[in-house]
This record gives C-alpha cells, sequence and structure tokens, in this order.
C-alpha cells in the first residue's frame, strides 16, 4: 500500500477496540498454528516461518502470554490444526482490485460468505489469478520515523538484503523478496529496531482513486465485512485514497 494510507491504516488497526483486537489475535494465532504444522516445530529457534509470525504478534501488540499460549497450544501431539489456506479475488466498486486471503476448517462456508460479500459491496468474485497478477509480493517491514537517522537506517536494510527503502515523514517502509524477508526482519531486529508492521504482502503495482462518495462507502463496507470474517487472515487491495474516507 502507498505510505500514507499505510500509516493511517496501521494506526487505525493500533486503536482497534479490544474485540477487533482479540479478533487479530486470533487470526494471527492460525497463523502461528499453521507455520508450526509446517515447520515441525513450536521452537522458533528451528522455525523461521513461526519467528516471522511472532514477529508480526509482536508488531500488533499481541502479549507475550498470547503468544506463549498459542505455542503450547499447538505444539506436541496437542496440534491438531485442520486449516485449509485459501485465496479469493474479486472485485470493487470502480474497479477496484481485491485479493482475500484465508484459513478455514470449512471452505464451503468461506468461499459462499466472500460471495456474498463481493456480490453486495462489490463487483463480484473472480476467477483465481483474475486480479492477482496486479500485485507482487514482498515482504514489507515497517518501522516508525521517530529520531531514527534516515540513512542510516537505509544503508542499514540494504546491506541486509533489502531491495527497496521508501521513507516519509513518519515512517520507513522497507521491502524484500518473500525469500529474503526473514533475513532482512532479524538482521534489523539484532540491530534493536522495533517495527509497527512486519509480514509479507501483496503489493499492488497500481493504484485506483475513487471519486465518489458512494463509491468508497460502499469499497470501506466490502472492506471491513471482509476483514471481520473469522476466517479471512488479510484483505489486499488497490484502492489509493482510502484514508480519505472518515465514513
Amino acid at each position: 500500500m502507498s505510505g500514507h494510507s499505510k500509516w493511517h491504516n496501521i494506526a487505525k488497526r493500533k486503536g482497534a477496540n479490544d474485540a477487533k483486537k482479540a479478533k487479530i489475535f486470533t487470526k494471527i494465532g492460525r497463523e502461528m498454528a499453521i507455520a508450526i504444522k509446517e515447520g515441525g516445530s513450536a521452537n522458533p529457534d528451528f522455525n523461521a516461518r513461526l519467528r516471522d509470525c511472532i514477529a508480526k504478534a509482536k508488531a500488533n501488540n499481541m502479549p507475550n502470554d498470547n503468544i506463549k499460549r498459542t505455542l503450547d497450544k499447538y505444539s506436541g501431539a496437542n496440534g491438531q490444526v485442520n486449516y485449509e489456506a485459501n485465496n479469493y479475488e474479486g472485485y470493487g466498486v470502480g474497479g477496484v482490485a481485491v485479493v482475500v486471503e484465508t484459513l478455514t476448517d470449512n471452505k464451503n462456508r468461506t468461499v459462499a460468505d466472500v460471495r456474498h460479500l463481493f456480490d453486495k459491496y462489490g463487483a463480484g468474485l473472480g476467477a483465481t489469478n483474475c486480479v492477482s497478477w496486479q500485485f507482487d509480493k514482498k515482504g514489507v517491514i515497517i518501522m516508525e520515523r521517530g529520531e531514527l537517522d534516515e540513512d542510516t537506517v537505509m544503508m542499514q536494510a540494504l546491506e541486509a538484503g533489502a531491495e527497496d527503502f521508501q521513507a516519509d515523514e513518519e515512517t520507513f517502509e522497507i521491502y524484500t523478496t518473500p525469500d529474503d524477508f526473514s533475513a532482512v526482519r532479524e538482521a534489523l531486529e539484532t540491530l534493536g529496531y522495533s517495527f509497527v508492521e512486519a509480514e509479507v504482502e501483496m503489493v499492488p503495482q497500481n493504484y485506483i482513486t475513487l471519486e465518489k462518495e458512494e463509491d468508497m462507502a460502499q469499497m470501506r463496507k466490502l472492506l471491513d465485512n471482509l476483514e471481520d470474517n473469522d476466517d479471512v487472515q488479510a484483505v489486499w487491495h488497490n484502492w489509493e485514497n482510502e484514508d480519505d474516507y472518515e465514513g
């Protein structure tokens, strides 16, 4: 996402009420469960994907007790994970491209829910790859600028293997290939940096601006309802002026 929208959305998520935060923690917990299952270990020292999930949890202010409970819950023989990962793609109003990542124990329920929301608030659910070609998968690390020195952070990020560095008034955004994400994040973590966001994302190649108030309202409803669905892990889109609509 573009810098101003990205920071706006992070700040909004950080200020979410307790119910919203609980839902975010549940979604991250599911990701940790999958990471443990696929990585074969609940010990982050031996599971790079799990380390990434824990970094994401910390960036979202997930308490250490919650993280520990999740690790305990899915470790060893207790780690029964029946979630299936599926992506769905479609269009919102005005041609906005939307990719929805899900983890579900009931695929039929999830696809029906997602289709209903696209039909109600968007332009419909599409076929696989109908919009994902408009996005690049990248590791994204965002730091609050604060008193940090831009040149120093940029040099250290690039030396760690980042492929791009962008700065604005409030944040530094560091982009990596998906394969290099863990190494870059861990290198910066070792240097003492903390992150407001750190995960692999679908980054749009281009953006669409919505001009009409009713279109922005409709797009906001689509995104909010998708994100509120328990089976939806992430929603990626290319709506440029999202933060212009406060609804």
